[in-house]
């Protein structure tokens, strides 16, 4: 075998090695921003959440209010 073959022989199974490697570690840092984006979009949907329903009960408190105060009038006229 000559030294060119020896080298090839030795070079090309290495490097398909490495490339590889190199593939699955860039594919882990890929999906790790990824995961990272959904957290944040998840952790932001949620806020706005929460926000929506602290309005929504503070709506309701005020229609609750309005109510009694609608009741209690009609209950004076009767």
């Amino acid at each position: 075998m000559t030294e060119t073959a020896f080298l090839a022989a030795f070079f090309f199974p290495a490097a398909a090695a490495v490339l590889v490697f190199f593939m699955k570690y860039v594919s882990a840092v890929l999906q790790a921003r990824v995961r990272l984006a959904q957290d944040a979009a998840y952790r932001d949907v949620a806020t706005k959440a929460a926000a929506a329903q602290n309005e929504t009960a503070a709506a309701l408190a005020d229609i609750r209010a309005q109510l009694a105060a609608i009741t209690k009038i009609l209950k004076d006229v009767e």
